[in-house]
């Protein structure tokens, strides 16, 4: 059984595997015992899945999983979760953003008796200032606004105690996000900073669009807050709707020929409740959307191939760590 873990999703990254194999194999090679590198092809349309094989049949510490489709990075990730053996897990991007060289750092801390290490982010490499600002705001936001400490700035790069992705793998909700996820529980957490470098190859994986996906998806699983937002404005709307009333009786009564009394006062108004009601539905909806995909009950995940060989079914082998 190896004691190290490396969890590394990967979607369309051929120009990256080979380099990004290079790099954690040479780490590998210099920890002091036995390591996995499990590679989790999330439905990629270019040769990845060609070349994990080829790294499998190569190099016996490399195991894959194939999605069956596309299921999105926080559910490949968990695939991973669930098939690991080792037992200090290392997740990582397969860009490259989150160097491999790392690693060893964050074992030694793990040594000293930290069941988390999250990687800290203090400097982003090659990234627009519109990409900078929007996740410097989202992550003081979402500190604020959720139930749980999130730190600020930090990614899915992390190691984690055995005990911890056990734990992990018992919580049975689809939308993940598992750095919220890895606050939740608890246990000696400590950040490592490192500075992010920028993407080795390829095309940027995570758009602005499933940026922004992930931060509602973050905000909603572990803040309700939202949903006080929606009583907040009706409140609000509520005060306004009083004194337009009371200035609407005002300008009535000592300015009866003004246009302010009109057609244009009534449009702003319904309007403006409108607005809200839609943003009520809108946050409404976001949670009981969320309740629905709960109570459907269906698989994270389903694998067409682990290895060379196909699987019995889409479950991980330990039915006591299932993903569904």
């Amino acid at each position: 059984m190896p004691k190290y873990s490396l969890v590394i999703p990967v979607y369309n990254e051929e120009s990256t595997i080979p380099e990004l194999y290079h790099r954690v194999s040479t780490v590998m090679d210099g920890l002091d015992d036995t390591s996995e590198a499990i590679f989790i092809n999330d439905g990629s349309q270019d040769r990845t899945l060609q070349l994990l094989r080829e790294l499998h049949d190569r190099d016996e510490r490399v195991v894959y999983l194939s999605l069956a489709r596309n299921f999105g990075h926080q559910i490949a990730v968990t695939a991973g979760l669930n098939y690991i053996r080792g037992k200090a897990i290392v997740i990582l991007d397969a860009d490259l953003q989150d160097p491999p060289e790392l690693i060893p750092e964050l074992i030694a801390l793990w040594r000293q008796g930290y069941h988390v290490v999250y990687a800290q982010r203090t400097k982003r490499v090659r990234e627009s200032w519109f990409k900078r600002l929007c996740a410097y705001a989202f992550y003081r936001i979402l500190k604020q606004l959720a139930n749980v400490d999130i730190p600020t700035d930090t990614g899915d790069f992390c190691l984690l105690d055995r005990q911890v992705v056990d734990l992990l793998n018992q919580m049975p909700e689809r939308n993940r996000y598992l750095r919220g996820l890895r606050s939740w529980v608890g246990f000696n957490q400590i950040a490592f900073k490192f500075e992010r470098d920028s993407r080795f190859a390829g095309e940027v994986k995570y758009t602005f669009a499933k940026s922004f996906a992930l931060a509602i998806n973050g905000l909603v699983s572990f803040s309700s807050v939202p949903l006080r937002l929606s009583t907040y404005l009706g409140l609000f709307s509520a005060v306004v709707a009083i004194l337009m009333a009371i200035l609407v009786l005002y300008w009535r009564i000592f300015t009866p020929h003004s246009t302010l009394t009109g057609f244009a006062t009534i449009a702003i108004a319904i309007f403006f409740l409108g607005a809200v009601q839609l943003i009520s539905i809108g946050i409404l909806g976001e949670y009981i959307g969320r309740i629905y995909e709960e109570v459907k009950n269906r698989p994270l995940y389903t694998l067409s191939e682990v290895g060379h060989q196909k699987p019995r079914s889409s479950q991980p082998p330990d039915r006591s760590r299932s993903s569904s």
